[in-house]
């Protein structure tokens, strides 16, 4: 379920096209905005959220990631992690990776919001780890 407060009158509310389907949750632009080339903008959504699992109450994250109409258009989504317990703003950090400058509409789909269950748990040091298959063996240990 997630629960959504607007913080501006005109903002958007996050839609799905089809429940239970589609990953995220589309989120729209509060106000046009320029993207110059090679530039990072934060664009508004002028909302905030509450997203909890459906069947269990549990409290759930958000990652913000991209459209794939924003990325075929040289945009990329970063900085995209919401912690379950935040209540401000919605802001979707948005790169134009062109040479060429792009311009959001006002209400344009720009983003989507996945929700994801929260796993952390409090950190413990360990003087020893238990051993694994793989051990110590990282980049490119696996092939390719």
């Amino acid at each position: 379920m997630l629960r959504v407060k607007r913080l501006e009158a005109e903002a958007r509310l996050p839609v799905v096209a089809h429940p239970g389907e589609d990953l995220g949750y589309d989120l729209f632009a509060l106000e046009a905005v320029r993207l110059a080339p090679r530039a990072t903008v934060k664009v508004r959504t002028g909302i905030a959220v509450e997203a909890r699992h459906p069947r269990t109450g549990e409290p759930l994250g958000l990652l913000v990631r991209d459209r794939s109409s924003m990325a075929a258009r040289g945009i990329a989504t970063t900085g995209g992690v919401i912690d379950a317990g935040y209540r401000g703003e919605i802001l979707v950090v948005m790169t134009n990776l062109g040479d060429a400058a792009v311009e959001l509409k006002e209400g344009e789909k720009i983003a989507q919001m996945v929700p994801v269950p929260v796993l952390t748990g409090p950190v413990e040091e360990a003087d020893d780890l238990e051993g694994s298959a793989r051990a110590a063996k990282g980049f490119g240990s696996t092939g390719t």
